[in-house]
């Protein structure tokens, strides 16, 4: 089969980290990978829902954060995991649930998790 009439792969990212070069990274991949024509889906888990407030003079969480957004990446934050840490949702990290979780593992092609 030709590269062009291959169907779209999906991957999945869970991100279970606040740590600003490793939240960095996966969302620069989950960039790469919607620009070369894949679906992504980012589920930010645990300390990765912390993602969104990280700020670090090297690495610019928030501005790859709404990058993946702005190319067409699917990005949701585990409801519980805010609400531990007294978060509420926002633009870029909208309150999701366990069962979205599963649906982006059940129907992703890929799924890569850093934590």
């Amino acid at each position: 089969m030709q590269q062009s009439e291959r169907s779209v792969d999906s991957i999945g990212i869970v991100l279970e980290t606040a740590d600003p070069e490793r939240a960095w990274n996966a969302l620069r991949f989950g960039i790469t990978a919607v620009e070369n024509g894949h679906d992504v889906s980012v589920f930010l888990l645990g300390e990765g829902v912390e993602a969104e407030e990280i700020t670090d003079d090297q690495f610019d969480v928030r501005d790859r954060m709404e990058a993946f957004v702005d190319a067409g990446g699917d990005l949701q934050a585990c409801g519980t995991c805010l609400e531990i840490r007294n978060n509420e949702e926002s633009e870029y990290c909208p309150m999701s649930t366990m069962a979205d979780l599963l649906e982006i593992v059940r129907s992703a092609d890929r799924v890569l998790t850093i934590g």
